[in-house]
C-alpha cells in the first residue's frame, strides 16, 4: 500500500502514547499525531519540557489539540510503574509508541537506579516493563498496537547476549547498538507471543533512519536548528524520521510483525522492511525475554 505521510488517515476519538515525545524524533511524532486529530499523551522525565511541548504542539496545529503529559523515567523501574498505572487509567491507548531512549549512555559505563547498564536499561527494558505493565490498557482497546523503535546501529554491533550488560567490554557504540538488537529482538517476540495467545494487540517495529535535528523545522523551545546546518544525501530531519513510527502506529493496512523504515535506508518515505537475522531469531529472542524478566523482576505473560 502506497502511504503519504502528509496525509494519515483521520485519528479522531484515538489515543496515541509516545514515550520521548516531548522532544526529537518523537516530538514530531506527537505532532503529526496531534494534526491528524489524535489524543496524544506525552511521556517524558522533565515537567517543564513536557509542557514546552505541549505549547509547541497546539502553537502548530491549533489550540484544540487533544494532549496530556505523563511523568516517566525509563532508567527508573519504579517511574516506569507509576506511568503505567496512568496509562491503564486512561482505558483506552491505541498505540504505545515507545520511541524514548539514549544514543549517549557515557564514555565510561554508567546504570541505572536498579543497577542495570543505562543504554540497556533505559532502551529496552524499560520499555519491557512498560509494555508489559501497561498490557491491560492496550488488551481493552480493540486492535491495538506497540511501536518499538529499533536503530540501524543493529547493522554495525553483534548482538552478544553473553554480554547484554557490556560488563566485560564496553563503549558506548557497542552499549547502544546492543540496547536496540534486544529492542527490535523483543518487539518481534512480542508479536509472535501475541499472535500465539490470540490477543487484539499487535506489535509493529520501525526505525528512524539517520535523522539530524539541523534539518527539521523550528519549534518554539523544542527544535532550534542552526540556519548554517546542512543535511547530507543520507540524513534527513527529525520530522521525516517521525514517518516510520506514526505509519506503523495508524496505517490500517499494517499488521504485527512488520517493520518500517525509510525506503532507502537512512532517508525517504516510510515502507516495510526487514530486521536483521540475528533479531529475528526465536530462540535468541525467548532468552532475551527471560533475562529480561529476570533483570526487571516483571513477570510479562501475554
Amino acid at each position: 500500500m502506497s502511504w503519504n505521510p502528509g496525509s494519515p488517515p483521520d485519528l479522531s476519538g484515538r489515543t496515541y502514547a509516545v514515550t520521548g515525545g516531548n522532544s526529537g524524533i518523537g516530538y514530531f511524532v506527537s505532532e503529526q499525531l496531534a494534526a491528524a486529530g489524535a489524543h496524544v499523551v506525552i511521556l517524558g522525565r522533565d515537567p517543564g519540557r513536557l509542557r514546552t511541548a505541549v505549547d509547541a504542539i497546539r502553537g502548530h496545529v491549533g489550540a484544540a489539540a487533544e494532549l496530556c503529559t505523563i511523568p516517566l523515567d525509563l532508567a527508573d523501574l519504579e517511574s516506569v510503574a507509576s506511568a503505567a498505572e496512568a496509562l491503564v487509567r486512561l482505558g483506552r491507548v491505541d498505540a504505545l509508541i515507545e520511541n524514548a531512549g539514549t544514543t549517549s549512555p557515557g564514555r565510561t559505563r554508567q546504570t541505572t537506579e536498579q543497577g542495570l547498564e543505562l543504554a540497556l536499561g533505559t532502551n529496552h527494558l524499560g520499555h519491557f516493563a512498560l509494555t508489559a505493565l501497561a498490557m491491560p490498557v492496550l488488551r481493552a482497546t480493540p486492535g491495538s498496537r506497540v511501536v518499538p523503535t529499533g536503530s540501524l546501529i543493529s547493522l554495525l554491533v553483534k548482538f552478544d547476549l553473553d554480554d547484554l550488560q557490556s560488563e566485560r567490554k564496553y563503549s558506548e557504540f557497542r552499549a547502544y547498538g546492543l540496547s536496540k538488537h534486544a529492542v527490535t529482538s523483543f518487539g518481534l517476540e512480542l508479536d509472535r507471543r501475541l499472535r500465539a495467545s490470540d490477543v487484539d494487540v499487535h506489535c509493529v517495529l520501525t526505525h528512524p533512519g539517520l535523522c539530524l535535528d539541523g534539518g527539521s523545522p523550528w519549534r518554539e523551545g523544542v527544535s532550534t536548528p542552526s540556519r548554517l546546518a546542512r543535511l547530507s544525501p543520507i540524513t534527513q530531519g527529525e520530522h521525516h524520521g517521525a514517518w516510520p513510527a506514526v505509519r506503523a502506529a495508524t496505517d490500517p493496512s499494517a499488521v504485527g510483525g512488520e517493520y518500517y523504515g525509510p525506503r532507502l535506508g537512512s532517508v525517504g518515505r516510510p515502507v516495510r522492511q526487514r530486521a536483521i537475522a540475528a533479531d529475528r531469531d526465536p530462540a535468541k529472542a525467548a532468552r532475551l525475554w527471560e533475562l529480561s524478566e529476570k533483570l526487571t523482576g516483571v513477570t510479562f505473560t501475554v
